[in-house]
């Protein structure tokens, strides 16, 4: 089994939609030739980003299928398949081509609010079934539950394809425990752009960044500087943004990146329900820190 290097950028692309809330695939096809011409190491596709809750099984293959075509190889590709049913999930990834893609990224199991010995059932039998590289995806402020350390520890010992995990717990000892006790070639990903300095300097690898939607060469100069060990001018990059951090998640991802991007010029501000988009004060907000930026 062939295995994606995730150092560096990975970018949790965006669907951009029209008004009447199809998907926008001009403004896709704008928005990956700038991720790649930025860049970026690899894309994220039909992650939590995209609002892929709320595309229709049709959509999906849709995007899917846009993307691989569009982008052609020229920067690997990870494919978010996630859910609470495991034997639907096991079904998907049997009967899937995946050959396009480099690596599944699975979320932990939402709404269920399995135990840590069901988090760990769940991922064996991903494990099992996926033809591809899996990255395990810990982000219990939506899922309702965090797989621990100790979870993460014992899938990544006893699965050799599981690569890595995208880690958005915001909890700093956690992350610093599965990185000090890792198998060596087992990868951690800040899955938070706010905390993914500090926790490069720890021993990250990287990012699956949001923000990289709309400042995918900046944030990656960023990334590379701390991969490099210069700290002062990966800082100075990262305190530029400091403020963004927070203004991009006040109203909920992706509102927040979709906002910007259509500050940029990118995309219409468009989400669909049950998202809306950001209010009205926040936009100006992200209009005068952009404007700051230049």
């Amino acid at each position: 089994m062939a295995r994606i290097n995730l150092k560096g950028i990975g970018v949790a692309l965006v669907t951009p939609f029209k008004q009447d809330k199809s998907i926008d695939f001009d403004a896709l096809a704008r928005l990956l030739e700038y991720q790649i011409k930025s860049g970026v190491d690899y894309l994220v596709v039909l992650g939590t980003t995209a609002e892929t809750a709320t595309l229709t099984p049709d959509e999906k293959h849709r995007v899917r299928d846009f993307v691989v075509e569009r982008v052609a190889g020229r920067v690997p590709l990870v494919i978010g398949i996630g859910g609470n049913n495991t034997m639907a999930l096991v079904e998907e990834l049997r009967t899937t081509d995946l050959s396009p893609f480099s690596a599944v990224l699975s979320v932990v199991p939402y709404y269920n609010k399995p135990s840590q010995e069901g988090i760990y059932q769940h991922y064996r039998e991903i494990a099992k079934a996926s033809p591809i590289p899996v990255i395990l995806y810990n982000v219990p402020g939506r899922t309702g539950v965090n797989m621990t350390a100790e979870t993460t520890l014992r899938l990544a010992a006893e699965f050799d394809n599981i690569i890595g995990v995208k880690e958005a717990s915001g909890n700093i000892s956690q992350m610093d425990d599965i990185i000090k006790n890792k198998r060596d070639d087992f990868m951690v990903i800040s899955g938070d752009d706010g905390i993914t300095f500090p926790l490069i300097t720890l021993g990250a690898v990287g990012v699956i960044s949001v923000i990289g939607n709309a400042f995918p060469r900046e944030f990656s100069r960023m990334v590379r500087l701390a991969l490099q060990g210069d700290f002062a001018r990966a800082l100075t990059i990262h305190h530029r943004f400091t403020e963004l951090f927070s203004l991009l998640f006040v109203d909920g991802n992706p509102a927040g990146v979709k906002c910007l991007l259509h500050a940029m010029g990118f995309i219409e501000n468009e989400l669909r329900l049950p998202l809306v988009p950001t209010r009205i004060t926040t936009y100006e907000k992200i209009r005068k820190v952009l404007e700051s930026l230049g």
